[in-house]
């Protein structure tokens, strides 16, 4: 699977930041059908999302589209209609506000069917956002749905009132967090979340941070979010994918470290010892495994 460090949400209906968003530096453009879009713009953002799809040349960028809630009368038909008219063009659906493993269900049934009518060669992915109580009880199953899931999102938003809990901020996206509780208060939730999606073998993804002129905001909550096993985050504008970016992958002295390790061990296995030590301090295949992770990622973002 593709990186996906940087999700950038682009206004369904706003055909020009379309453009604008293939030429980014995202991993993922997400055209959105949700909550950018105005109640009675949906069906025209629809039409537009599909032909952006179609006619933007996107080059080797991955291409998501997040639908309307199946709760509401326009998520089936954003479902049905981007990928009868334009599956092909699109990595995978993100479906908002899923509560229970039946939603992802209902999209792989109807996926199935879509793909065995238009003859299509490879299968449309699904993402399941998580941002609700009920959504988090039920994330394991959720995860387990469907073969085609590729990853999980948390929704910070629409879990906070979920929960009752407090707003803090303007945006309702992870500012000012620390004003309020000594440490992060999205831990269990995300870290719940960041379990399920890799018992599953799935990518974890975070919820965007809502201030995108506070850049030393955006850091602390790629850095905690990263630390916690995410893999990457979802961005509002283009000014903050270069942070993120940067937090996802590797930096020169994670690849030191990690290169040290790996000859640390490799040296240990030709002397026939089972651990290494660098500097005093134990390596271990638990070690090692990192280190290979680490460097492996690091290979294939080229660095």
């Amino acid at each position: 699977m593709k990186s996906r460090r940087t999700i950038l949400s682009v206004p369904g209906h706003i055909e020009k930041m379309h453009h604008k968003s293939s030429q980014s530096t995202a991993d993922v453009v997400m055209l959105d059908l949700e909550d950018s879009v105005p109640l009675d713009e949906k069906e025209n953002a629809r039409r537009v999302v599909i032909r952006s799809l179609l006619s933007i040349d996107w080059q080797d960028k991955t291409v998501t589209a997040r639908i309307n809630g199946l709760d509401t009368p326009f998520g089936y038909r954003d479902l049905l209609e981007i990928a009868e008219q334009a599956g092909p063009m699109v990595d995978s659906v993100v479906i908002p506000k899923v509560n229970h493993c039946g939603d992802i269900h209902f999209a792989d049934r109807m996926l199935n069917g879509i793909e065995m009518d238009k003859g299509y060669a490879d299968s449309i992915g699904l993402e399941a956002i998580i941002e609700s109580a009920k959504g988090l009880q039920s994330v394991p199953e959720i995860a387990g749905a469907s073969d085609r899931l590729k990853s999980l999102v948390f929704g910070v938003a629409d879990y906070s009132a979920s929960i009752g809990a407090r707003l803090v901020s303007i945006s309702g996206h992870g500012e000012k967090e620390e004003a309020l509780y000594p440490g992060h208060r999205w831990n269990f939730a995300l870290s719940r979340m960041v379990m399920a999606a890799k018992a599953r073998g799935l990518l974890a993804i975070d919820a965007p941070y809502g201030n995108f002129r506070d850049p030393d905001g955006l850091q602390r909550a790629s850095v905690m979010a990263c630390a916690l096993g995410c893999d990457g985050k979802w961005a509002i504008h283009p000014a903050q994918l270069d942070t993120i970016n940067t937090v996802f992958s590797p930096s020169p002295e994670d690849i030191e470290r990690a290169r040290t390790v790996l000859d640390a061990y490799e040296k240990a296995k030709i002397a026939g010892r089972g651990a290494a030590s660098v500097d005093g301090r134990m390596i271990d295949q638990a070690t090692v495994r990192l280190a290979k992770q680490l460097w492996e990622r690091a290979k294939y973002l080229k660095m």
